[in-house]
């Protein structure tokens, strides 16, 4: 059942037209009560929301199953007086930064997309210039403030989510093996930051060249950690290279280690073949919340939903909320993917429960989402 609450497919679906379209009716009443509010004073003129999604292009296909997502949100908010006005952003950068505009001076006052960090970055100028806050669906923390929050799942949160499980259960020494791309150097950073406030040494990282020796590299791991060994080694590595880093860092340390992983093992159950990450943790999103999301989804639009449709549906929920009410910084609210909370300085905190890779495929929930900030 986690497997398949963690598959995802792109959808290649029609078009839509710029108005959204109310989903079909369902049975199953909203399991987001609390991205809803009872409704303002009666108003004269809609409040505008800009959708900015890749609606033609390579990556159309996911910028309709984002729409879709987005026009669930809108029938699960129940309120007439909110707009959406879907905006293509043609997947680049100046074709976003054009949307933002478009959507603009049609009258949005908040924005939802888009999807990549250059277009983000794109968006956010004149997002900024208008005062209206934008809820970006990428999980780069650096485009995040003034007015942006991100709301994917960025390394930081990761890392932090996965140290605190690991030293819960009584791992004091740490290790970080990672590409030294700028997702494995956040990796690293954060777990640097997080350990001293629990009160455990600094990690013992090694990052190598993208398209290095992962062998070497684990090794030099394992040298530097000495004869104490490691007790949790974070790994920001995928496929064949995760199976060699655990594998040869099983071997060369003086016990094996609990291995630690990103968000995107979610999509590699079967690394949990590989005797050395047989019971390796992983964090993702809840899976109840993500399975009535899919199913709601599914019952709307006869379709399974990719991995990313769960954060337009949040963006879209929040903007229509701000719009309405402002941003709700602090609160913890109940997304797509489990529980959100938004910070002041534009960042998301998720509530990431803890999975375990199994050798059958099918991974194993360790520890549920905690909400955010309680």
């Amino acid at each position: 059942m986690v497997r398949r609450l963690m598959a995802a497919a792109l959808l290649l679906l029609p078009f839509a037209a710029c108005a959204p379209q109310a989903p079909p009716p369902y049975a199953a009443p909203s399991p987001y009560p609390y991205f809803t509010q009872p409704p303002a004073l009666p108003r004269t003129a809609p409040d505008k929301v800009g959708l900015l999604l890749p609606l033609s292009g390579s990556n159309r296909a996911l910028g309709q199953a984002m729409l879709n997502a987005a026009q669930l949100a809108l029938f699960d908010q129940g309120d007439p007086r909110i707009e959406f006005l879907p905006r293509d952003t043609r997947g680049t950068a100046a074709g976003a930064a054009e949307a933002a505009r478009a959507a603009l001076a049609d009258g949005a006052r908040a924005l939802a997309g888009p999807p990549t960090l250059g277009e983000t970055g794109a968006a956010a100028a004149p997002a900024r210039a208008a005062g209206a806050p934008l809820f970006a669906f990428t999980n780069d923390a650096a485009q995040a403030g003034s007015g942006v929050w991100v709301l994917g799942v960025t390394p930081a949160e990761q890392a932090d989510r996965l140290a605190t499980a690991a030293a819960s259960v009584g791992a004091r020494r740490f290790g970080v093996l990672a590409p030294a791309d700028e997702f494995g150097r956040r990796l690293a950073a954060a777990l640097r930051n997080r350990l001293p406030e629990l009160g455990l040494p600094a990690p013992v990282v090694v990052l190598h060249p993208v398209r290095g020796d992962v062998a070497q590299a684990a090794q030099q791991l394992a040298t530097q950690a000495g004869p104490e060994g490691l007790d949790a080694v974070l790994l920001g590595e995928s496929g064949a290279a995760a199976r060699t880093a655990a594998a040869t860092l099983s071997d060369a340390l003086p016990s094996r280690p609990r291995f630690l992983g990103p968000t995107f093992w979610a999509q590699e159950p079967a690394l949990g073949q590989e005797p050395a990450l047989a019971g390796a943790w992983f964090p993702a999103p809840d899976p109840s919340a993500r399975m009535n999301f899919e199913s709601r989804y599914m019952s709307a639009f006869g379709e399974r939903p990719p991995r990313l449709a769960s954060i337009a549906y949040d963006a879209a929920a929040l903007a229509s909320r701000t719009v309405r009410g402002g941003v709700p910084v602090g609160e913890a609210l109940m997304g797509a993917d489990g529980p959100i909370r938004l910070l002041p300085d534009g960042q998301a905190q998720r509530g990431l429960a803890i999975f375990a890779l199994e050798p059958s495929g099918e991974p194993r929930l360790v520890q549920p989402a905690p909400v955010p900030g309680a």
